[in-house]
């Protein structure tokens, strides 16, 4: 996938509204010295590229009742049925995320339990009747730590 030309305004928008997608505009327009319409119209540009995916609230999984984080490899019976395990996969709430990798397994996903009987249930009745071959769960006794991607200065690029 091609990398976007972006200066260094872009960059510094970024890295602004990175640490805090709440920041005001008029706060990102003071800390990069131009106006706050020029700071709405490069999130905008940034957004229509899609190098800006939006926002959104964190909220705590185990403080609304998940006591368990699980991530899972996932073998498919049928590798050619991708598409359809992939988008039966996004019809399960509890299913967060959802990779095509290399290696071993041929899709991994992360996704989010009551407890470990939950998880169980959600293993058997939701997951294996997609035609899964079968799994690999790890589970998460707690994220140590969850970060956004680096964002560097075009001159450190150089």
């Amino acid at each position: 996938m091609a990398q976007h030309q972006l200066d260094n305004l872009d960059i510094k928008i970024l890295k602004l509204i990175a640490g805090n997608a709440r920041i005001p505009f008029l706060e990102v327009a003071r800390e990069c010295n131009v106006s706050g319409a020029a700071i709405h119209q490069r999130v905008q540009k940034l957004t229509a590229m899609n190098i800006i995916k939006g926002s959104e609230y964190v909220i705590d999984a185990e403080k609304i009742g998940y006591e368990t984080c699980a991530y899972m490899g996932v073998f498919l019976k049928d590798p050619g049925q991708f598409n359809d395990v992939v988008k039966a996969l996004e019809a399960i709430p509890e299913v967060v995320e959802c990779h095509y990798t290399t290696g071993e397994y041929d899709l991994f996903i992360k996704l989010y339990a009551r407890n470990n009987n939950d998880l169980l249930n959600l293993i058997h009745d939701k997951l294996q009747p997609l035609g899964l071959s079968r799994t690999v769960s790890l589970i998460s006794f707690k994220e140590a730590f969850k970060r956004q991607i680096p964002i560097y200065d075009i001159e450190d690029e150089a």
